[in-house]
Protein backbone atom coordinates (compact mmCIF):
# COMPACT_ATOMS: atom_id res chain seq x y z
CA UNK A 1 0.00 0.00 0.00
CA UNK A 2 0.76 3.76 -0.65
CA UNK A 3 1.43 5.45 2.20
CA UNK A 4 1.15 9.63 2.21
CA UNK A 5 1.97 11.14 -1.20
CA UNK A 6 2.44 15.03 -1.40
CA UNK A 7 1.24 15.42 -4.20
CA UNK A 8 -1.06 17.89 -5.91
CA UNK A 9 -1.68 16.29 -6.45
CA UNK A 10 -14.35 8.26 -32.35
CA UNK A 11 -18.88 5.38 -43.76
CA UNK A 12 -17.12 6.34 -46.02
CA UNK A 13 -15.27 4.82 -49.61
CA UNK A 14 -12.46 7.34 -49.21
CA UNK A 15 -9.17 5.07 -48.45
CA UNK A 16 -7.25 8.31 -47.49
CA UNK A 17 -5.35 8.40 -44.05
CA UNK A 18 -8.08 10.81 -42.60
CA UNK A 19 -12.03 12.00 -43.44
CA UNK A 20 -13.21 15.34 -44.36
CA UNK A 21 -14.90 14.96 -41.42
CA UNK A 22 -14.41 13.44 -38.16
CA UNK A 23 -17.71 11.41 -37.05
CA UNK A 24 -17.15 7.58 -37.51
CA UNK A 25 -18.44 4.95 -34.79
CA UNK A 26 -17.03 5.46 -31.29
CA UNK A 27 -15.52 2.09 -30.37
CA UNK A 28 -13.22 2.56 -27.20
CA UNK A 29 -11.83 5.06 -25.18
CA UNK A 30 -8.45 5.65 -23.40
CA UNK A 31 -9.46 6.92 -19.97
CA UNK A 32 -6.81 7.41 -16.55
CA UNK A 33 -7.65 4.45 -15.04
CA UNK A 34 -5.16 2.95 -18.01
CA UNK A 35 -2.51 4.56 -16.32
CA UNK A 36 -0.92 3.49 -12.82
CA UNK A 37 -0.56 6.40 -10.12
CA UNK A 38 -2.55 8.57 -12.43
CA UNK A 39 -3.28 12.25 -10.48
CA UNK A 40 -6.47 14.28 -11.57
CA UNK A 41 -6.92 17.77 -10.90
CA UNK A 42 -9.69 19.92 -12.82
CA UNK A 43 -9.19 24.07 -13.15
CA UNK A 44 -11.47 26.60 -14.27
CA UNK A 45 -9.75 29.59 -15.27
CA UNK A 46 -11.11 33.19 -16.22
CA UNK A 47 -8.71 36.40 -15.16
CA UNK A 48 -6.87 35.71 -12.16
CA UNK A 49 -9.57 33.40 -10.54
CA UNK A 50 -8.60 29.71 -10.28
CA UNK A 51 -10.89 27.08 -9.26
CA UNK A 52 -8.99 23.52 -8.34
CA UNK A 53 -10.66 20.06 -7.72
CA UNK A 54 -8.21 17.85 -6.30
CA UNK A 55 -9.24 13.77 -6.88
CA UNK A 56 -7.05 12.33 -4.52
CA UNK A 57 -5.04 9.28 -5.54
CA UNK A 58 -4.67 7.19 -2.64
CA UNK A 59 -5.04 3.86 -1.18
CA UNK A 60 -4.37 2.48 2.34
CA UNK A 61 -4.91 3.84 5.87
CA UNK A 62 -7.00 7.16 5.58
CA UNK A 63 -5.28 8.22 9.04
CA UNK A 64 -2.30 8.13 7.24
CA UNK A 65 -3.30 10.46 4.15
CA UNK A 66 -1.92 13.90 3.99
CA UNK A 67 -1.42 16.49 1.45
CA UNK A 68 0.62 19.12 1.41
CA UNK A 69 -0.22 21.96 -1.45
CA UNK A 70 2.02 25.64 -2.11
CA UNK A 71 -0.29 28.04 -2.78
CA UNK A 72 -0.09 31.86 -3.34
CA UNK A 73 -2.86 33.14 -0.90
CA UNK A 74 -4.74 32.55 2.34
CA UNK A 75 -7.95 31.18 0.82
CA UNK A 76 -11.60 32.33 3.37
CA UNK A 77 -13.71 29.35 4.69
CA UNK A 78 -15.96 29.66 1.96
CA UNK A 79 -13.51 28.88 -0.90
CA UNK A 80 -12.67 25.62 0.04
CA UNK A 81 -15.82 22.63 -0.87
CA UNK A 82 -16.08 19.17 -1.19
CA UNK A 83 -16.47 18.24 -4.78
CA UNK A 84 -18.30 15.33 -6.84
CA UNK A 85 -16.19 12.78 -7.60
CA UNK A 86 -18.50 11.80 -10.96
CA UNK A 87 -17.59 14.82 -12.38
CA UNK A 88 -13.72 14.26 -12.73
CA UNK A 89 -14.98 10.79 -14.18
CA UNK A 90 -17.42 12.37 -16.08
CA UNK A 91 -14.58 14.74 -18.01
CA UNK A 92 -12.33 12.00 -18.12
CA UNK A 93 -14.66 9.78 -20.47
CA UNK A 94 -15.37 13.15 -22.32
CA UNK A 95 -11.99 13.67 -22.94
CA UNK A 96 -10.31 10.68 -23.23
CA UNK A 97 -8.47 9.57 -26.55
CA UNK A 98 -10.62 7.70 -28.58
CA UNK A 99 -10.90 4.64 -31.20
CA UNK A 100 -13.44 4.93 -34.28
CA UNK A 101 -14.15 2.56 -37.16
CA UNK A 102 -15.63 3.20 -40.31
CA UNK A 103 -17.14 1.20 -43.01
CA UNK A 104 -16.03 0.78 -46.72
CA UNK A 105 -18.72 1.10 -48.97
CA UNK A 106 -19.42 -0.90 -52.51
CA UNK A 107 -17.20 0.28 -54.00
CA UNK A 108 -18.94 -0.16 -57.33
CA UNK A 109 -22.09 1.65 -55.98
CA UNK A 110 -23.10 5.52 -56.96
CA UNK A 111 -21.06 7.85 -54.31
CA UNK A 112 -23.56 9.44 -52.53
CA UNK A 113 -23.39 13.57 -51.54
CA UNK A 114 -21.85 14.57 -48.77
CA UNK A 115 -24.04 14.80 -45.29
CA UNK A 116 -24.23 18.50 -43.63
CA UNK A 117 -22.47 19.12 -40.85
CA UNK A 118 -24.19 19.59 -37.73
CA UNK A 119 -22.92 22.25 -35.96
CA UNK A 120 -19.90 23.59 6.14
CA UNK A 121 -18.57 25.46 9.09
CA UNK A 122 -15.37 27.30 10.18
CA UNK A 123 -13.63 25.21 13.43
CA UNK A 124 -11.53 27.63 15.39
CA UNK A 125 -7.69 27.26 16.08
CA UNK A 126 -6.89 25.36 19.02
CA UNK A 127 -4.37 27.57 21.41
CA UNK A 128 -2.10 24.34 21.64
CA UNK A 129 -2.14 23.78 17.93
CA UNK A 130 -0.85 27.88 17.43
CA UNK A 131 1.26 28.07 20.33
CA UNK A 132 3.38 24.48 18.91
CA UNK A 133 2.78 26.10 15.50
CA UNK A 134 4.27 29.81 16.95
CA UNK A 135 7.80 27.81 18.59
CA UNK A 136 8.57 27.08 15.39
CA UNK A 137 8.09 30.25 13.68
CA UNK A 138 4.78 29.11 11.77
CA UNK A 139 1.65 30.89 11.49
CA UNK A 140 -1.40 29.06 11.29
CA UNK A 141 -3.36 31.53 8.76
CA UNK A 142 -6.98 29.56 8.78
CA UNK A 143 -8.35 26.55 9.88
CA UNK A 144 -11.18 24.77 8.33
CA UNK A 145 -13.42 21.42 8.88
CA UNK A 146 -14.74 20.72 4.92
CA UNK A 147 -16.15 17.38 4.97
CA UNK A 148 -13.96 14.85 5.94
CA UNK A 149 -10.88 16.74 5.85
CA UNK A 150 -9.14 18.95 8.70
CA UNK A 151 -7.83 21.94 6.48
CA UNK A 152 -4.67 24.25 7.93
CA UNK A 153 -3.57 26.88 5.51
CA UNK A 154 -0.25 27.62 7.03
CA UNK A 155 3.10 30.81 6.74
CA UNK A 156 6.66 30.44 7.89
CA UNK A 157 9.52 32.36 8.54
CA UNK A 158 12.16 29.63 7.90
CA UNK A 159 12.05 25.95 5.83
CA UNK A 160 13.66 24.62 9.09
CA UNK A 161 11.01 25.62 11.31
CA UNK A 162 8.00 24.61 8.79
CA UNK A 163 9.70 21.36 8.22
CA UNK A 164 10.03 20.62 12.25
CA UNK A 165 6.33 21.99 12.87
CA UNK A 166 4.93 19.24 10.41
CA UNK A 167 6.96 16.35 11.60
CA UNK A 168 5.96 17.45 14.75
CA UNK A 169 2.15 17.45 14.00
CA UNK A 170 2.96 13.66 12.65
CA UNK A 171 3.06 14.65 8.97
CA UNK A 172 6.01 12.01 7.20
CA UNK A 173 8.05 14.63 5.12
CA UNK A 174 10.35 12.82 2.79
CA UNK A 175 14.06 13.40 2.19
CA UNK A 176 14.76 16.44 0.13
CA UNK A 177 11.25 18.10 1.76
CA UNK A 178 12.92 20.91 3.81
CA UNK A 179 14.61 22.61 1.20
CA UNK A 180 11.73 22.59 -1.24
CA UNK A 181 9.37 23.84 1.21
CA UNK A 182 12.38 26.29 1.41
CA UNK A 183 12.11 27.39 -2.40
CA UNK A 184 8.11 27.93 -1.76
CA UNK A 185 8.58 30.17 1.49
CA UNK A 186 11.14 32.45 -0.51
CA UNK A 187 8.74 32.53 -3.72
CA UNK A 188 6.04 33.56 -0.89
CA UNK A 189 3.71 30.60 -1.18
CA UNK A 190 1.79 29.43 1.47
CA UNK A 191 0.72 25.72 2.19
CA UNK A 192 -2.52 24.05 1.83
CA UNK A 193 -2.66 21.30 4.50
CA UNK A 194 -5.05 18.73 4.75
CA UNK A 195 -5.61 15.18 6.59
CA UNK A 196 -8.64 13.18 7.03
CA UNK A 197 -10.37 13.39 10.29
CA UNK A 198 -10.88 9.64 10.82
CA UNK A 199 -14.06 10.03 13.16
CA UNK A 200 -15.96 12.07 10.45
CA UNK A 201 -14.53 10.01 8.12
CA UNK A 202 -16.74 7.05 9.57
CA UNK A 203 -19.12 9.00 10.66
CA UNK A 204 -20.16 9.51 7.40
CA UNK A 205 -19.89 6.01 6.28
CA UNK A 206 -16.34 5.69 5.23
CA UNK A 207 -15.34 4.32 1.82
CA UNK A 208 -13.55 6.82 -0.99
CA UNK A 209 -11.96 10.50 -0.20
CA UNK A 210 -13.69 12.96 -1.90
CA UNK A 211 -12.35 15.24 -3.97
CA UNK A 212 -11.31 18.97 -2.53
CA UNK A 213 -12.29 22.51 -4.32
CA UNK A 214 -10.44 25.15 -3.87
CA UNK A 215 -11.17 28.75 -5.43
CA UNK A 216 -8.54 31.31 -5.27
CA UNK A 217 -7.79 34.90 -7.18
CA UNK A 218 -4.11 35.09 -7.79
CA UNK A 219 -1.87 36.18 -10.99
CA UNK A 220 -0.04 33.06 -10.40
CA UNK A 221 -1.63 30.27 -12.67
CA UNK A 222 0.44 27.25 -11.70
CA UNK A 223 -0.03 23.32 -10.58
CA UNK A 224 2.45 22.42 -7.38
CA UNK A 225 3.95 18.73 -8.83
CA UNK A 226 7.62 18.43 -6.92
CA UNK A 227 6.66 17.62 -3.51
CA UNK A 228 4.95 14.90 -5.20
CA UNK A 229 8.10 13.89 -6.66
CA UNK A 230 9.92 13.16 -3.52
CA UNK A 231 8.77 10.10 -1.92
CA UNK A 232 7.47 8.75 -5.62
CA UNK A 233 7.93 5.30 -6.69
CA UNK A 234 9.21 6.09 -9.78
CA UNK A 235 7.08 7.81 -13.17
CA UNK A 236 3.75 9.51 -11.93
CA UNK A 237 1.33 10.18 -14.51
CA UNK A 238 -0.94 13.29 -14.17
CA UNK A 239 -3.79 14.40 -15.83
CA UNK A 240 -5.03 17.78 -16.24
CA UNK A 241 -8.39 19.02 -17.06
CA UNK A 242 -8.58 22.74 -18.00
CA UNK A 243 -11.25 25.04 -18.58
CA UNK A 244 -11.67 28.21 -19.95
CA UNK A 245 -13.50 30.60 -21.82
CA UNK A 246 -10.66 31.79 -24.51
CA UNK A 247 -9.41 29.18 -25.60
CA UNK A 248 -6.75 26.35 -25.53
CA UNK A 249 -4.55 26.27 -22.18
CA UNK A 250 -0.91 24.91 -22.28
CA UNK A 251 2.31 24.88 -20.28
CA UNK A 252 4.15 28.26 -20.17
CA UNK A 253 7.65 26.63 -18.61
CA UNK A 254 7.48 23.44 -20.55
CA UNK A 255 6.82 22.45 -24.31
CA UNK A 256 3.16 21.46 -25.20
CA UNK A 257 2.61 18.78 -27.74
CA UNK A 258 0.34 17.34 -29.52
CA UNK A 259 0.00 13.29 -29.13
CA UNK A 260 0.01 11.49 -32.56
CA UNK A 261 -3.91 11.72 -34.00
CA UNK A 262 -5.58 10.92 -37.01
CA UNK A 263 -4.20 7.78 -38.09
CA UNK A 264 -5.48 4.39 -39.03
CA UNK A 265 -4.31 1.33 -37.77
CA UNK A 266 -5.16 -2.55 -38.07
CA UNK A 267 -8.51 -3.42 -36.99
CA UNK A 268 -6.43 -5.82 -34.67
CA UNK A 269 -6.20 -2.69 -32.22
CA UNK A 270 -9.87 -2.95 -31.61
CA UNK A 271 -9.40 -5.69 -29.17
CA UNK A 272 -6.47 -4.26 -28.00
CA UNK A 273 -6.70 -0.59 -27.50
CA UNK A 274 -5.66 -0.48 -23.78
CA UNK A 275 -2.24 -1.50 -24.48
CA UNK A 276 -1.95 -0.15 -27.75
CA UNK A 277 -2.93 3.61 -26.14
CA UNK A 278 -0.56 2.84 -23.52
CA UNK A 279 2.47 2.07 -25.97
CA UNK A 280 1.54 5.39 -28.20
CA UNK A 281 1.81 7.16 -25.02
CA UNK A 282 5.07 6.11 -23.88
CA UNK A 283 6.55 6.26 -27.47
CA UNK A 284 5.82 9.90 -27.67
CA UNK A 285 6.74 10.86 -24.07
CA UNK A 286 10.14 9.72 -25.00
CA UNK A 287 10.47 10.85 -28.04
CA UNK A 288 9.21 14.60 -26.73
CA UNK A 289 12.15 13.86 -24.23
CA UNK A 290 10.44 12.91 -21.36
CA UNK A 291 9.39 16.67 -20.40
CA UNK A 292 6.69 17.88 -22.48
CA UNK A 293 3.04 18.29 -21.39
CA UNK A 294 0.80 15.78 -24.11
CA UNK A 295 -1.91 17.34 -25.50
CA UNK A 296 -5.13 14.69 -25.67
CA UNK A 297 -7.68 16.91 -26.03
CA UNK A 298 -9.14 20.44 -26.83
CA UNK A 299 -12.66 20.88 -27.84
CA UNK A 300 -15.41 23.34 -27.00
CA UNK A 301 -17.80 21.74 -24.80
CA UNK A 302 -21.38 22.53 -26.48
CA UNK A 303 -20.09 19.37 -28.89
CA UNK A 304 -17.65 16.11 -29.90
CA UNK A 305 -17.35 14.69 -32.78
CA UNK A 306 -17.30 11.69 -32.27
CA UNK A 307 -18.87 11.73 -28.66
CA UNK A 308 -17.36 9.14 -26.20
CA UNK A 309 -19.85 9.91 -24.10
CA UNK A 310 -22.81 12.88 -23.34
CA UNK A 311 -21.28 16.35 -22.84
CA UNK A 312 -21.39 17.74 -20.17
CA UNK A 313 -24.50 19.93 -18.46
CA UNK A 314 -23.94 23.11 -17.85
CA UNK A 315 -24.80 21.98 -14.04
CA UNK A 316 -21.30 19.74 -14.46
CA UNK A 317 -19.40 22.34 -15.55
CA UNK A 318 -20.68 24.65 -12.88
CA UNK A 319 -19.66 21.68 -10.34
CA UNK A 320 -16.10 21.53 -11.79
CA UNK A 321 -15.70 25.11 -10.98
CA UNK A 322 -16.76 26.80 -14.78
CA UNK A 323 -18.02 30.33 -12.29
CA UNK A 324 -18.68 32.04 -15.51
CA UNK A 325 -21.94 32.86 -17.04
CA UNK A 326 -22.50 30.07 -19.92
CA UNK A 327 -22.96 30.32 -23.37
CA UNK A 328 -26.26 28.08 -23.82
CA UNK A 329 -26.16 25.79 -26.81
CA UNK A 330 -29.65 24.81 -26.92
CA UNK A 331 -28.88 22.56 -24.13
CA UNK A 332 -31.46 22.93 -20.69
CA UNK A 333 -30.99 25.87 -18.73
CA UNK A 334 -28.95 25.43 -14.95
CA UNK A 335 -31.17 24.82 -12.18
CA UNK A 336 -29.72 27.11 -10.39
CA UNK A 337 -30.97 30.11 -9.07
CA UNK A 338 -27.86 31.74 -8.56
CA UNK A 339 -26.60 32.39 -12.24
CA UNK A 340 -23.53 34.31 -12.80
CA UNK A 341 -23.80 38.07 -14.06
CA UNK A 342 -22.10 39.20 -17.25
CA UNK A 343 -22.32 38.13 -20.84
CA UNK A 344 -23.04 34.70 -21.68
CA UNK A 345 -19.10 33.13 -22.56
CA UNK A 346 -18.25 29.49 -23.82
CA UNK A 347 -16.35 26.66 -22.04
CA UNK A 348 -13.35 25.62 -23.50
CA UNK A 349 -11.54 22.42 -22.33
CA UNK A 350 -8.05 20.94 -22.62
CA UNK A 351 -6.36 17.73 -21.47
CA UNK A 352 -3.14 17.88 -21.02
CA UNK A 353 -1.28 14.49 -19.95
CA UNK A 354 1.96 14.79 -17.76
CA UNK A 355 4.41 12.01 -17.01
CA UNK A 356 7.06 13.13 -14.61
CA UNK A 357 9.83 12.47 -12.32
CA UNK A 358 11.90 14.73 -10.37
CA UNK A 359 14.76 14.86 -13.51
CA UNK A 360 12.72 15.77 -16.06
CA UNK A 361 10.03 18.01 -14.68
CA UNK A 362 12.62 20.26 -12.00
CA UNK A 363 10.02 23.24 -12.40
CA UNK A 364 6.17 23.13 -11.01
CA UNK A 365 3.80 23.43 -14.04
CA UNK A 366 3.10 26.91 -14.83
CA UNK A 367 0.16 27.61 -17.32
CA UNK A 368 -0.92 30.40 -19.84
CA UNK A 369 -4.73 30.76 -21.48
CA UNK A 370 -4.78 31.02 -25.25
CA UNK A 371 -7.43 32.13 -27.42
CA UNK A 372 -6.56 29.19 -29.78
CA UNK A 373 -9.95 27.34 -30.00
CA UNK A 374 -8.80 24.52 -32.47
CA UNK A 375 -10.29 21.32 -32.04
CA UNK A 376 -8.09 18.14 -31.23
CA UNK A 377 -8.43 14.78 -29.71
CA UNK A 378 -6.62 11.59 -29.86
CA UNK A 379 -8.42 9.74 -32.39
CA UNK A 380 -7.00 6.22 -33.92
CA UNK A 381 -9.28 4.95 -36.72
CA UNK A 382 -10.29 1.49 -37.77
CA UNK A 383 -11.28 0.96 -41.64
CA UNK A 384 -13.47 -2.42 -41.94
CA UNK A 385 -12.93 -3.41 -46.16
CA UNK A 386 -16.22 -3.88 -48.04
CA UNK A 387 -16.85 -7.62 -47.42
CA UNK A 388 -19.87 -7.98 -50.29
CA UNK A 389 -19.62 -9.59 -53.48
CA UNK A 390 -19.52 -6.62 -56.62
CA UNK A 391 -17.14 -6.48 -60.38
CA UNK A 392 -16.48 -3.50 -61.87
CA UNK A 393 -13.05 -1.42 -62.63
CA UNK A 394 -13.75 -0.06 -59.66
CA UNK A 395 -13.56 -3.07 -57.36
CA UNK A 396 -10.27 -4.08 -59.37
CA UNK A 397 -8.71 -0.81 -58.15
CA UNK A 398 -10.25 -0.83 -54.45
CA UNK A 399 -8.29 -4.62 -53.75
CA UNK A 400 -5.03 -3.31 -54.80
CA UNK A 401 -5.50 -0.17 -53.10
CA UNK A 402 -6.41 -1.99 -49.99
CA UNK A 403 -3.05 -4.20 -49.98
CA UNK A 404 -1.14 -0.60 -49.81
CA UNK A 405 -3.68 0.24 -47.16
CA UNK A 406 -3.08 -2.50 -45.42
CA UNK A 407 0.75 -1.82 -45.13
CA UNK A 408 0.62 1.47 -44.72
CA UNK A 409 -1.45 0.67 -41.36
CA UNK A 410 0.73 -1.94 -40.37
CA UNK A 411 3.80 0.51 -40.61
CA UNK A 412 1.92 3.13 -38.77
CA UNK A 413 1.40 0.67 -35.80
CA UNK A 414 4.76 -0.01 -35.68
CA UNK A 415 5.64 3.57 -35.51
CA UNK A 416 3.51 4.43 -32.91
CA UNK A 417 4.12 1.47 -30.29
CA UNK A 418 7.58 0.45 -31.36
CA UNK A 419 5.64 -3.26 -31.99
CA UNK A 420 7.57 -5.18 -34.06
CA UNK A 421 6.24 -5.01 -37.99
CA UNK A 422 6.98 -8.26 -38.88
CA UNK A 423 4.56 -9.68 -36.06
CA UNK A 424 2.13 -7.03 -36.89
CA UNK A 425 2.26 -8.27 -40.30
CA UNK A 426 1.78 -11.89 -39.20
CA UNK A 427 -1.07 -11.10 -37.15
CA UNK A 428 -2.67 -8.94 -39.61
CA UNK A 429 -2.54 -12.34 -42.25
CA UNK A 430 -3.87 -14.29 -39.30
CA UNK A 431 -6.88 -12.38 -38.76
CA UNK A 432 -8.20 -11.86 -43.02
Amino acid sequence: MRKTRLIWTVLGLALTSSAAAFCGFFVAKADSKLFNRTNQVIIARDGNRSVFTMMNDYSGSVKDFARIVPIPMVPKRDDIRIGDPSIVKKLDAYSAPRLVEYFDENPCAPVPPPMPMAAPTSAPVEDRAALRAQAQGVKIEASYQVGEYDILILSASQQSGLAAYLRGEGYKLPAGADAMLGGYLKSGMKFFVVRVNVERFEQAGGGFLNPIVLSYTSEKFMLPIRLGTLNSPGEQDLTVYLLSPQGRIETSNYRTASIPTNKEVPLLVKNQFAPFYRHVFRRAYEREGKNVALLEYAWNTNNCDPCSTEPPTPEELKEAGVFWRQEDWGRAPASSQDVPAGPAKPVYLTRLHVRYTAATFPQDLHFKVTNNQTTFQGRYILRHPYQGSASCAAMTSYRTELKRRNEAQAQTLANLTGWDITHIRQRMQGSQ
